[in-house]
């Protein structure tokens, strides 16, 4: 782009520590610190004000590091996953973990998906649900993996540490689930090696609710908005995929296609469903109007592959991680300002369309 437009926004702080690229990173909302796990197979608990870490945890070993992350808010504890095919639970007491994990879960998984947690309370008004045989109350949590064998997705209670349910996928020829998603303890987005989508109710989980081929090549991360209604898909191809998701006529419709990017290794939607995020190869974090589908930003900090992105749930920061062993927090497009910047986005402001709004001040930005 043009010099004339200035420079894109810097990050508000950089959080370094880590010793190793960090793979995942993820807000903990009831103790207001952020989540990061690393190559080495570290766990750090950070302080948002003073952009130190708090604690700093061995969960798994250098081999395997930890490719996963993900929060029980309701019990305050926490899941880590590593390459090492094992599921860790520990719980969080002051900002630190507990020495010894409540509960390690051996799923024999050696590959990169990433496992996804749904709390049941957060579904509906329905006080249990039944999950292959087993009845899961409102308040369990409940992870979906990655199984030993191809195609097979795991679906594991924490309370009891035991698998409640397997979603096998008869397919021609194997294929490796790439990412997975869930929305409340009912509905479970995933995505395969062959760039196929699918929507899995798993109380009926004779067959995927939905299927369709969306991608040429691995599907590396699904975002859904927050009524389950659509939402985006990222590629090794490249390509991101805006869809709305129908029910009635089961079946994917593609809104738009944003081609020509690097691969898109992690994407994510804000609370208010107005933005997208996503995690580049090209060492790139591109911001999208989600209802409009166009880009608003692109934002150059890290110098190596971001691996991950995440929105606080306040909406007032948001998160990057790196392979370059760093972490950016950034400060983007706060609500209130949103609106006045969609209009210069409608009436076509500039050539990308609007400026990065960064603690409510106009920044162009950089392609």
């Amino acid at each position: 782009m043009a010099s004339t437009l200035g420079p894109a926004p810097d990050p508000e702080a950089v959080l370094r520590g880590h010793r190793a690229a960090v793979n995942v990173v993820t807000f903990h909302s009831p103790s207001g610190t952020l989540l990061s796990g690393d190559a080495d197979g570290e766990l750090k608990i950070w302080d948002l004000r003073r952009h130190r870490p708090l604690s700093s945890s061995r969960v798994h070993t250098p081999a395997a590091g930890v490719i996963g992350i993900s929060a029980a808010d309701a019990s305050n504890k926490i899941l880590s996953q590593g390459r090492d095919g094992t599921v860790k639970c520990w719980q969080l007491t002051e900002s630190m973990l507990s020495r010894q994990p409540l509960l390690t879960i051996k799923t024999d998984s050696y590959h990169f998906c990433k496992l996804s947690l749904s709390e049941s309370a957060t579904m509906s008004s329905e006080s249990e649900a039944i999950v292959g045989n087993t009845k899961i109350a409102s308040g369990a949590a409940v992870i979906a993996i990655a199984g030993k064998e191809p195609s097979i997705i795991e679906l594991w209670d924490i309370g009891s540490g035991k698998c409640v349910q397997k979603l096998p996928q008869e397919r021609l020829g194997p294929s490796t689930v790439e990412c997975i998603l869930s929305r409340g303890i009912c509905l479970l987005f995933c995505s395969y090696e062959d760039g196929t989508m699918m929507v899995w109710d798993i109380r009926h989980a004779a067959a995927p609710l939905i299927q369709a081929r969306l991608h040429d090549e691995p599907v590396l991360s699904i975002a859904i908005d927050r009524i389950g209604a659509g939402g985006v898909s990222g590629s090794a191809d490249g390509n991101l995929m805006f869809f709305f998701l129908d029910y009635q006529e089961n079946t994917f419709v593609v809104k738009k296609k944003v081609e020509g990017q690097a691969g898109i290794g992690d994407i994510a939607i804000r609370g208010d469903d107005k933005l997208v995020a996503t995690a580049g190869w090209d060492h790139r974090i591109r911001i999208y109007d989600y209802k409009r589908r166009k880009p608003l930003a692109i934002l150059k900090y890290h110098t190596e592959t971001v691996t991950g992105v995440t929105f606080r749930e306040d909406m007032k920061w948001m998160a990057t991680s790196s392979r370059d062993s760093t972490i950016a927090l950034w400060s983007l497009y706060p609500p209130s300002s949103l609106q006045q910047n969609q209009q210069l986005v409608n009436s076509g402001g500039s050539r990308y369309g609007a400026g990065s709004m960064v603690n409510g001040n106009m920044n162009d930005h950089e392609q």
